[in-house]
Protein backbone atom coordinates (compact mmCIF):
# COMPACT_ATOMS: atom_id res chain seq x y z
CA UNK A 1 0.00 0.00 0.00
CA UNK A 2 1.65 3.68 -1.17
CA UNK A 3 1.86 5.95 1.31
CA UNK A 4 -0.16 9.15 0.52
CA UNK A 5 1.16 12.80 1.02
CA UNK A 6 -0.35 16.08 0.32
CA UNK A 7 1.01 19.69 0.20
CA UNK A 8 -1.17 22.55 0.41
CA UNK A 9 0.12 25.81 -0.67
CA UNK A 10 -1.04 28.91 1.64
CA UNK A 11 1.74 31.10 1.66
CA UNK A 12 0.87 33.62 -0.71
CA UNK A 13 -0.43 36.99 -0.07
CA UNK A 14 -3.88 37.44 -2.45
CA UNK A 15 -2.82 41.00 -3.37
CA UNK A 16 -5.97 40.58 -6.06
CA UNK A 17 -8.75 39.63 -3.47
CA UNK A 18 -7.38 43.42 -2.11
CA UNK A 19 -8.65 42.53 1.68
CA UNK A 20 -4.94 44.07 3.11
CA UNK A 21 -3.83 40.49 4.24
CA UNK A 22 -3.72 37.18 3.00
CA UNK A 23 -7.12 36.05 1.59
CA UNK A 24 -6.85 32.70 3.01
CA UNK A 25 -7.12 34.23 6.52
CA UNK A 26 -10.14 36.18 5.37
CA UNK A 27 -13.63 34.85 6.86
CA UNK A 28 -15.79 32.57 4.40
CA UNK A 29 -19.03 30.87 5.89
CA UNK A 30 -17.96 32.09 9.24
CA UNK A 31 -14.47 30.27 9.41
CA UNK A 32 -11.20 31.67 7.33
CA UNK A 33 -10.98 30.64 3.82
CA UNK A 34 -8.24 28.04 4.56
CA UNK A 35 -9.55 26.19 7.44
CA UNK A 36 -12.47 24.70 4.43
CA UNK A 37 -9.57 23.59 2.64
CA UNK A 38 -8.19 21.59 5.35
CA UNK A 39 -11.10 20.05 6.67
CA UNK A 40 -10.97 18.28 3.09
CA UNK A 41 -7.51 16.73 3.14
CA UNK A 42 -8.56 15.32 6.56
CA UNK A 43 -9.28 11.81 5.00
CA UNK A 44 -8.17 7.95 5.69
CA UNK A 45 -6.32 8.20 2.54
CA UNK A 46 -3.86 10.43 3.24
CA UNK A 47 -1.31 10.19 5.65
CA UNK A 48 0.17 13.07 6.31
CA UNK A 49 -0.59 16.77 4.83
CA UNK A 50 2.24 19.47 4.84
CA UNK A 51 0.88 23.39 4.76
CA UNK A 52 3.41 25.55 3.26
CA UNK A 53 2.61 29.29 5.07
CA UNK A 54 4.54 32.48 4.90
CA UNK A 55 6.38 33.63 7.97
CA UNK A 56 3.66 36.49 8.94
CA UNK A 57 1.20 34.11 8.91
CA UNK A 58 2.71 31.21 10.12
CA UNK A 59 1.67 31.69 13.91
CA UNK A 60 -2.31 31.79 12.45
CA UNK A 61 -1.67 28.84 9.92
CA UNK A 62 -0.29 26.57 12.24
CA UNK A 63 -3.21 27.37 15.01
CA UNK A 64 -5.85 26.66 12.16
CA UNK A 65 -3.60 23.27 11.39
CA UNK A 66 -3.34 22.43 14.96
CA UNK A 67 -6.62 20.26 15.50
CA UNK A 68 -5.95 18.27 12.23
CA UNK A 69 -2.19 17.50 13.15
CA UNK A 70 -0.63 18.51 10.12
CA UNK A 71 2.86 20.09 9.80
CA UNK A 72 3.57 23.70 8.89
CA UNK A 73 6.56 24.71 7.38
CA UNK A 74 7.75 28.42 6.24
CA UNK A 75 7.22 28.52 2.17
CA UNK A 76 8.98 30.49 -0.28
CA UNK A 77 8.10 33.94 -1.92
CA UNK A 78 6.41 32.22 -4.94
CA UNK A 79 4.49 28.94 -5.26
CA UNK A 80 7.33 26.93 -6.87
CA UNK A 81 9.57 27.87 -4.08
CA UNK A 82 6.89 26.83 -1.63
CA UNK A 83 6.41 23.43 -2.95
CA UNK A 84 10.01 22.50 -3.65
CA UNK A 85 10.53 22.80 0.21
CA UNK A 86 7.12 20.89 0.81
CA UNK A 87 8.55 18.42 -1.01
CA UNK A 88 12.00 17.93 1.02
CA UNK A 89 9.19 16.89 3.96
CA UNK A 90 7.28 14.65 2.23
CA UNK A 91 7.83 11.44 3.27
CA UNK A 92 4.97 9.66 1.10
CA UNK A 93 5.52 7.34 -2.13
CA UNK A 94 2.33 9.60 -3.67
CA UNK A 95 2.52 13.45 -3.01
CA UNK A 96 -0.96 15.26 -4.37
CA UNK A 97 -0.58 19.36 -4.12
CA UNK A 98 -3.19 21.65 -3.77
CA UNK A 99 -4.11 25.26 -3.66
CA UNK A 100 -5.14 26.80 -0.39
CA UNK A 101 -7.29 28.86 -2.20
CA UNK A 102 -9.27 26.33 -3.40
CA UNK A 103 -11.81 25.50 -0.18
CA UNK A 104 -14.57 23.79 -2.70
CA UNK A 105 -12.81 20.75 -3.73
CA UNK A 106 -14.66 17.50 -2.91
CA UNK A 107 -13.64 14.18 -0.93
CA UNK A 108 -14.54 12.55 -4.54
CA UNK A 109 -11.90 14.43 -6.60
CA UNK A 110 -9.33 14.10 -3.61
CA UNK A 111 -9.57 10.15 -3.92
CA UNK A 112 -9.36 10.62 -8.01
CA UNK A 113 -6.61 12.22 -8.09
CA UNK A 114 -4.90 9.77 -5.51
CA UNK A 115 -6.20 6.61 -7.42
CA UNK A 116 -4.71 7.90 -11.21
CA UNK A 117 -1.80 9.46 -9.60
CA UNK A 118 -0.80 5.95 -8.15
CA UNK A 119 -1.66 4.60 -11.41
CA UNK A 120 0.06 6.40 -13.74
CA UNK A 121 2.59 8.18 -11.88
CA UNK A 122 0.50 11.94 -12.52
CA UNK A 123 -3.02 12.93 -12.19
CA UNK A 124 -3.60 16.40 -13.06
CA UNK A 125 -7.32 18.06 -12.40
CA UNK A 126 -9.00 19.56 -15.52
CA UNK A 127 -12.23 20.82 -16.85
CA UNK A 128 -13.07 22.15 -20.71
CA UNK A 129 -12.43 25.22 -21.37
CA UNK A 130 -16.31 26.72 -22.11
CA UNK A 131 -15.31 30.05 -23.82
CA UNK A 132 -13.32 30.63 -26.93
CA UNK A 133 -9.28 31.26 -25.58
CA UNK A 134 -7.06 33.52 -27.31
CA UNK A 135 -3.00 33.66 -27.56
CA UNK A 136 -2.10 37.53 -26.75
CA UNK A 137 0.80 39.54 -27.74
CA UNK A 138 0.85 43.46 -26.95
CA UNK A 139 -3.10 43.74 -27.34
CA UNK A 140 -3.45 41.59 -30.34
CA UNK A 141 -4.85 38.33 -30.85
CA UNK A 142 -2.19 36.14 -32.68
CA UNK A 143 -3.67 32.58 -32.26
CA UNK A 144 -6.92 31.08 -31.02
CA UNK A 145 -6.87 27.79 -30.09
CA UNK A 146 -9.50 25.05 -30.64
CA UNK A 147 -12.29 25.23 -27.94
CA UNK A 148 -12.41 21.45 -27.91
CA UNK A 149 -8.63 21.00 -27.33
CA UNK A 150 -8.19 23.74 -24.52
CA UNK A 151 -9.13 22.82 -20.48
CA UNK A 152 -8.38 24.87 -17.55
CA UNK A 153 -6.56 23.35 -14.87
CA UNK A 154 -6.79 22.49 -11.51
CA UNK A 155 -5.54 21.11 -8.06
CA UNK A 156 -5.11 18.94 -6.49
CA UNK A 157 -2.25 17.67 -8.96
CA UNK A 158 -0.84 14.34 -7.83
CA UNK A 159 2.54 13.06 -8.97
CA UNK A 160 5.06 9.97 -7.93
CA UNK A 161 7.43 12.11 -5.21
CA UNK A 162 10.18 11.24 -6.73
CA UNK A 163 9.05 12.11 -10.38
CA UNK A 164 8.11 15.18 -8.97
CA UNK A 165 10.53 15.91 -6.59
CA UNK A 166 13.49 15.42 -9.67
CA UNK A 167 11.17 17.72 -12.02
CA UNK A 168 11.67 20.26 -9.20
CA UNK A 169 15.46 19.90 -8.70
CA UNK A 170 16.29 19.60 -12.32
CA UNK A 171 14.02 23.18 -12.71
CA UNK A 172 15.89 24.61 -9.39
CA UNK A 173 18.99 23.94 -11.13
CA UNK A 174 18.27 25.74 -14.60
CA UNK A 175 16.82 28.59 -12.46
CA UNK A 176 13.51 28.13 -13.90
CA UNK A 177 10.02 28.64 -12.44
CA UNK A 178 6.85 27.13 -12.81
CA UNK A 179 3.08 28.35 -11.85
CA UNK A 180 2.08 24.90 -11.72
CA UNK A 181 3.17 21.29 -10.76
CA UNK A 182 2.08 19.85 -14.09
CA UNK A 183 3.90 22.13 -16.23
CA UNK A 184 7.28 21.31 -14.37
CA UNK A 185 6.64 17.85 -14.25
CA UNK A 186 5.76 17.99 -18.25
CA UNK A 187 9.28 20.02 -18.64
CA UNK A 188 11.31 16.85 -16.98
CA UNK A 189 9.46 13.86 -16.66
CA UNK A 190 6.72 13.48 -19.07
CA UNK A 191 3.33 14.29 -20.01
CA UNK A 192 0.52 14.10 -16.73
CA UNK A 193 -2.27 12.08 -16.85
CA UNK A 194 -5.40 13.94 -16.97
CA UNK A 195 -8.44 13.29 -14.74
CA UNK A 196 -11.72 15.34 -14.93
CA UNK A 197 -11.68 18.07 -12.41
CA UNK A 198 -15.18 19.91 -11.23
CA UNK A 199 -16.31 23.08 -12.11
CA UNK A 200 -17.41 23.92 -8.22
CA UNK A 201 -13.92 23.99 -7.60
CA UNK A 202 -13.57 27.45 -8.13
CA UNK A 203 -9.89 29.27 -7.25
CA UNK A 204 -10.56 32.26 -4.24
CA UNK A 205 -8.49 34.72 -6.37
CA UNK A 206 -10.50 38.03 -6.62
CA UNK A 207 -12.99 39.70 -3.69
CA UNK A 208 -16.39 38.55 -5.51
CA UNK A 209 -14.93 34.85 -5.50
CA UNK A 210 -15.85 34.96 -1.41
CA UNK A 211 -19.41 35.14 -2.39
CA UNK A 212 -19.56 31.62 -4.06
CA UNK A 213 -21.14 29.83 -1.81
CA UNK A 214 -23.72 32.48 -0.27
CA UNK A 215 -26.95 31.62 -1.57
CA UNK A 216 -28.39 34.28 -3.28
CA UNK A 217 -30.86 36.53 -1.02
CA UNK A 218 -33.96 36.58 -3.05
CA UNK A 219 -36.07 40.24 -2.90
CA UNK A 220 -39.19 38.63 -2.57
CA UNK A 221 -40.18 36.35 0.75
CA UNK A 222 -38.29 33.42 -0.02
CA UNK A 223 -35.18 33.32 2.35
CA UNK A 224 -34.82 35.02 5.49
CA UNK A 225 -31.88 36.27 7.74
CA UNK A 226 -31.50 35.76 11.68
CA UNK A 227 -28.93 36.67 14.12
CA UNK A 228 -28.73 35.71 18.03
CA UNK A 229 -26.42 35.58 20.88
CA UNK A 230 -25.98 34.44 23.75
CA UNK A 231 -23.84 35.09 27.04
CA UNK A 232 -23.22 33.05 30.11
CA UNK A 233 -20.64 33.29 33.23
CA UNK A 234 -18.24 30.62 34.36
CA UNK A 235 -19.21 29.62 38.50
CA UNK A 236 -20.68 26.38 37.83
CA UNK A 237 -19.63 22.99 40.07
CA UNK A 238 -19.08 20.85 36.90
CA UNK A 239 -15.84 20.38 35.45
CA UNK A 240 -16.89 20.74 31.83
CA UNK A 241 -18.96 23.39 29.62
CA UNK A 242 -21.40 22.23 26.62
CA UNK A 243 -20.85 24.16 23.58
CA UNK A 244 -22.60 22.89 20.44
CA UNK A 245 -24.24 19.38 22.13
CA UNK A 246 -20.40 19.25 22.86
CA UNK A 247 -19.24 17.92 26.29
CA UNK A 248 -15.80 19.98 26.49
CA UNK A 249 -13.45 19.91 29.72
CA UNK A 250 -13.25 22.70 31.54
CA UNK A 251 -11.97 23.70 35.30
CA UNK A 252 -15.50 25.14 35.67
CA UNK A 253 -19.06 25.00 34.22
CA UNK A 254 -21.15 27.72 32.95
CA UNK A 255 -24.11 29.55 35.20
CA UNK A 256 -27.69 28.63 33.52
CA UNK A 257 -31.19 27.88 34.23
CA UNK A 258 -30.53 25.21 31.73
CA UNK A 259 -27.48 23.47 30.36
CA UNK A 260 -25.60 26.83 29.50
CA UNK A 261 -24.66 26.14 26.16
CA UNK A 262 -24.00 29.54 24.79
CA UNK A 263 -23.76 28.49 21.07
CA UNK A 264 -27.38 26.66 20.65
CA UNK A 265 -29.26 29.48 22.20
CA UNK A 266 -27.37 31.59 20.12
CA UNK A 267 -28.86 29.57 17.34
CA UNK A 268 -31.90 28.89 18.81
CA UNK A 269 -32.54 33.56 18.78
CA UNK A 270 -31.21 33.41 15.21
CA UNK A 271 -34.28 30.58 13.71
CA UNK A 272 -36.54 32.75 15.90
CA UNK A 273 -35.68 35.97 14.78
CA UNK A 274 -35.63 34.85 11.20
CA UNK A 275 -38.69 33.80 11.29
CA UNK A 276 -40.10 37.44 12.68
CA UNK A 277 -40.92 35.29 16.33
CA UNK A 278 -40.11 36.18 19.69
CA UNK A 279 -36.60 34.59 21.54
CA UNK A 280 -36.04 31.71 23.07
CA UNK A 281 -36.97 33.43 26.76
CA UNK A 282 -40.84 33.58 25.94
CA UNK A 283 -41.22 29.93 24.65
CA UNK A 284 -38.51 28.43 27.52
CA UNK A 285 -38.81 31.02 30.28
CA UNK A 286 -35.98 30.57 33.30
CA UNK A 287 -38.80 30.52 35.52
CA UNK A 288 -40.03 27.77 34.70
CA UNK A 289 -38.77 24.67 36.38
CA UNK A 290 -39.40 22.45 33.86
CA UNK A 291 -36.56 23.60 32.16
CA UNK A 292 -33.87 23.64 34.65
CA UNK A 293 -30.59 22.27 33.78
CA UNK A 294 -32.29 21.10 30.18
CA UNK A 295 -30.38 19.67 27.54
CA UNK A 296 -30.15 22.59 24.67
CA UNK A 297 -30.12 19.99 22.15
CA UNK A 298 -33.60 18.99 23.11
CA UNK A 299 -34.95 22.60 22.69
CA UNK A 300 -33.69 22.81 19.59
CA UNK A 301 -35.48 20.26 17.85
CA UNK A 302 -38.27 22.11 19.22
CA UNK A 303 -37.90 25.69 18.29
CA UNK A 304 -36.84 24.10 14.70
CA UNK A 305 -40.30 22.46 14.96
CA UNK A 306 -41.73 26.34 15.95
CA UNK A 307 -40.10 27.10 12.72
CA UNK A 308 -41.35 24.87 10.45
CA UNK A 309 -44.82 25.39 11.78
CA UNK A 310 -43.95 28.79 10.95
CA UNK A 311 -43.03 27.93 7.29
CA UNK A 312 -39.39 28.08 7.30
CA UNK A 313 -36.69 25.35 7.05
CA UNK A 314 -33.33 26.18 8.15
CA UNK A 315 -30.38 26.03 5.58
CA UNK A 316 -27.44 27.59 6.99
CA UNK A 317 -25.63 28.05 10.06
CA UNK A 318 -22.67 30.53 10.88
CA UNK A 319 -21.28 30.69 14.48
CA UNK A 320 -18.79 32.65 15.88
CA UNK A 321 -17.65 31.81 19.51
CA UNK A 322 -15.21 33.86 21.69
CA UNK A 323 -13.77 32.32 24.61
CA UNK A 324 -10.68 32.57 26.81
CA UNK A 325 -11.35 28.87 27.92
CA UNK A 326 -11.61 25.97 27.39
CA UNK A 327 -9.16 25.86 23.99
CA UNK A 328 -11.80 25.30 21.47
CA UNK A 329 -9.55 24.56 18.27
CA UNK A 330 -9.34 21.24 18.48
CA UNK A 331 -12.97 20.73 19.22
CA UNK A 332 -14.23 22.78 16.18
CA UNK A 333 -15.12 20.01 13.85
CA UNK A 334 -16.64 17.76 16.96
CA UNK A 335 -18.71 20.72 17.18
CA UNK A 336 -19.48 21.61 14.15
CA UNK A 337 -20.73 17.60 13.32
CA UNK A 338 -23.21 17.88 16.34
CA UNK A 339 -25.08 20.98 15.05
CA UNK A 340 -25.05 19.44 11.49
CA UNK A 341 -26.58 16.13 13.13
CA UNK A 342 -29.08 19.08 15.23
CA UNK A 343 -29.96 20.61 12.66
CA UNK A 344 -30.85 18.37 9.83
CA UNK A 345 -28.18 20.00 7.74
CA UNK A 346 -25.39 18.99 5.49
CA UNK A 347 -21.64 19.39 7.34
CA UNK A 348 -20.42 21.88 4.81
CA UNK A 349 -23.56 23.87 5.87
CA UNK A 350 -22.50 24.89 9.14
CA UNK A 351 -19.50 26.93 10.09
CA UNK A 352 -17.85 27.36 13.71
CA UNK A 353 -15.67 30.24 14.14
CA UNK A 354 -13.87 30.12 17.55
CA UNK A 355 -11.85 33.06 19.28
CA UNK A 356 -10.46 34.87 22.18
CA UNK A 357 -11.27 38.64 22.91
CA UNK A 358 -7.65 39.59 23.82
CA UNK A 359 -7.71 39.59 27.42
CA UNK A 360 -10.84 42.02 26.86
CA UNK A 361 -13.60 43.09 28.43
CA UNK A 362 -16.00 39.89 30.29
CA UNK A 363 -15.01 37.29 27.94
CA UNK A 364 -11.39 38.45 27.92
CA UNK A 365 -10.97 38.46 31.88
CA UNK A 366 -11.63 34.45 31.35
CA UNK A 367 -15.67 35.49 33.17
CA UNK A 368 -17.60 33.32 30.49
CA UNK A 369 -18.50 32.57 26.97
CA UNK A 370 -19.91 34.63 24.20
CA UNK A 371 -21.47 33.05 20.74
CA UNK A 372 -23.08 35.04 17.73
CA UNK A 373 -24.85 33.28 15.33
CA UNK A 374 -26.33 34.04 11.99
CA UNK A 375 -28.45 31.38 10.11
CA UNK A 376 -30.50 31.48 7.15
CA UNK A 377 -34.04 29.89 6.40
CA UNK A 378 -35.73 29.07 3.49
CA UNK A 379 -39.63 29.51 3.29
CA UNK A 380 -40.93 25.87 2.45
Amino acid sequence: MNKVSAIICAAGTGERAGFGRNKLLTPLSGAPALYHTLTKFDLKEIDEVIVAASTPDYKEIKALCAPFGYTVIIGGKTRFESVKRALEKVTGDIVIIHDGARPYVCEETIKKCIEAATAYGSAVCAIPATDTTAIVYYGVITDVPKRESVYCVQTPQGFNTEAIKQAYALASAEGKTFTDDSSAYSAYIGIPHVIDGDRKNIKLTYREDFMHDIPAISAGESDSIGFGADTHAFGGLDNFVTLAGVKISCDSSLVAHSDGDVIIHALMDAILSACGLKDIGHYFPDTDKKYKGADSALLLKNVLGIAKDSGYALTNVSVTVQAEKPRLAPEIDRMAARLSELCGIARDRVAIAAGTSEKLGFVGEGLGITAYCAVLMKRV
